[in-house]
């Protein structure tokens, strides 16, 4: 099976990712719906709005930290099917909302679900994946992102038409629908393997070797095959040496701390493009441009679908070649011009007399930021976040770091944007432009690794040496006194025994 098997376990997993995107892009048609807006008497631009689509991202920072706790007990697969389960129930409560207080439950709890499905579905691609192919694996959590926001757009602007009697179902079967992939991936996870680093990590050895087999043997790389499953005991028997039980760990000892503040930071600054502001809000950014009726809708749809198609080449063609760091740089500095020519046209703008041209220009350079996010930020935010980690804090700190550098900065985003962009319109965007050009860049130019093709365990090389550096004195570890003899004894018996 090898490279196939591989693809094909990534892609299933990525409908988590699927969920993802649907559930973050559906409320952008739905807020748009007049029956909607009556039904909870409410319109755009309001703290009401603000808080739905806060809610959903607060619920995400809960999720990806409660990822921490169960990846470690029960697999990567077993939160993976968690994540669907709590979105078909945060699904069927919006869907039947009969008030506002429905809603925002509803949505809390499919953000629970999405945190959960965001930090666990890149970790178990990463997991399983080889590693000259690993941009690939673990970009198809972003390919499938937008295609969920394409499915969300297109089944909310198809929803739109329904009028008279029949007028809720411009919102209500949108939110019905997330229901849909949740069954799929609930019923359908079962039947793929569980990651053969996890199960090395709870002394599953042979399952391990199986599912190693089963993902990357081509026919001719046995040899191969044998010295990763060694690599991988080795430096997990050596960790493991070394390791504490809780959270505390990552922030004590230097390495991990350094290598977590990497997946933070990654996830931090790709919220600072300003992609999930326009992703939510950009229907309103559309009536700011002069854009008016159900043409907001057919813009929204066709901007959703050029981010995936520009993700889609790059994940096959280019990111496995190129790496990680150059595409961030380079697509940092063009969302930044991307982002000064749309404030410039929209600043000329008169939204009661809009110019044509103007507007075209302004919808380009909107559509220019998913482009250029697709071929960078996108995808490589969630690859060098799963790489960067090392196994024994690799659950616990994707948590972190999709909790705190993705969900909790984008619950702000959300809640602060739509009045933002009311008060402020293209003002709004030189917070972000300022934040890339001070901050982003200097920090990926003088700091992030590059990670392509590099084995999980000679990560660890990257940032100092094997077995992740060493425990503080006065860190509590029980028995475990001394970690460096124990590690490196560990690692010395597993190696004779080869």
């Amino acid at each position: 099976m090898g490279k196939v098997f591989n693809i094909s376990l990534a892609v299933f997993a990525a409908t988590g990712s699927f969920l993802f995107g649907y559930d973050a892009g559906v409320m952008t048609d739905v807020i748009a719906s007049p029956h909607f807006l009556e039904f909870f008497d409410t319109e755009p631009g309001t703290p009401i709005i603000g808080a739905i689509n806060s809610t959903f991202s607060g619920g995400a920072v809960f999720g990806s930290l409660m990822g921490g706790f169960t990846m470690d007990r029960f697999g990567r697969k077993m939160t993976i099917m968690m994540g669907a389960l709590i979105c078909l129930l945060g699904a069927i409560l919006q869907a039947a909302a009969q008030n506002l207080a429905m809603i925002l439950v509803g949505r809390i709890i499919a953000g629970w679900a999405v945190g959960l499905l965001s930090m666990a579905v890149p970790v178990y691609q990463s997991e399983c994946a080889h590693p000259k192919i690993r941009g690939l694996i673990v970009g198809l959590t972003q390919q499938m992102i937008g295609v969920g926001f394409i499915v969300s757009t297109w089944v909310g602007y198809g929803s739109a038409h329904a009028e008279g009697s029949i007028a809720a179902f411009q919102w209500r079967f949108p939110l019905a629908f997330q229901a849909v992939p949740a069954v799929i991936l609930a019923a359908g996870i079962m039947f793929f393997p569980e990651s053969p680093r996890h199960l090395m990590e709870t002394d599953r050895e042979e399952e391990a070797m199986r599912v190693l087999q089963k993902l990357h043997f081509d026919g001719s790389n046995d040899a191969w095959i044998q010295q990763e499953f060694h690599e991988i005991k080795t430096t997990i028997a050596a960790e493991k040496a070394i390791t504490a039980p809780g959270w505390r760990i990552m922030f004590t000892v230097p390495q991990w701390r350094t290598r977590l503040m990497h997946g933070v930071a990654v996830q931090v600054f790709t919220q600072f493009t300003g992609i999930n502001v326009i992703g939510y809000y950009q229907t309103q950014m559309y009536a700011a441009l002069g854009i008016t009726g159900n043409r907001v809708l057919l813009v929204a749809g066709i901007y959703n679908c050029v981010g995936p198609l520009a993700n889609l080449v790059f994940i096959f063609f280019l990111i496995d070649r190129v790496g990680r760091r150059k595409p961030l740089l380079w697509g940092t500095v063009a969302i930044i011009v991307a982002l000064v020519c749309q404030a410039a046209i929209s600043s000329k703008i008169d939204a009661d007399n809009p110019n044509t041209a103007l507007s075209a220009a302004g919808v380009f350079f909107i559509f220019c930021v998913t482009v250029i996010f697709s071929l960078s930020w996108g995808p490589i935010s969630w690859v060098y976040m799963s790489e960067v980690m090392p196994m024994q804090i690799r659950a616990r700190g994707n948590a972190f770091a999709t909790g705190i550098g993705n969900w909790l900065v984008s619950t702000f985003w959300s809640q602060v944007s739509p009045i933002a962009l009311k008060a402020l319109t293209w003002k709004f965007f030189f917070i972000f432009i300022a934040w890339d050009v001070v901050i982003t860049i200097p920090i990926v130019y003088l700091f992030f690794k590059e990670t392509k093709q590099v084995s999980l365990e000679d990560i660890d090389m990257l940032f100092g040496e094997r077995a992740l550096g060493t425990l503080p004195d006065d860190l509590d570890k029980g028995d475990l006194v001394h970690p460096e003899k124990l590690a490196i004894e560990k690692a010395d018996e597993l190696e004779g025994r080869k």
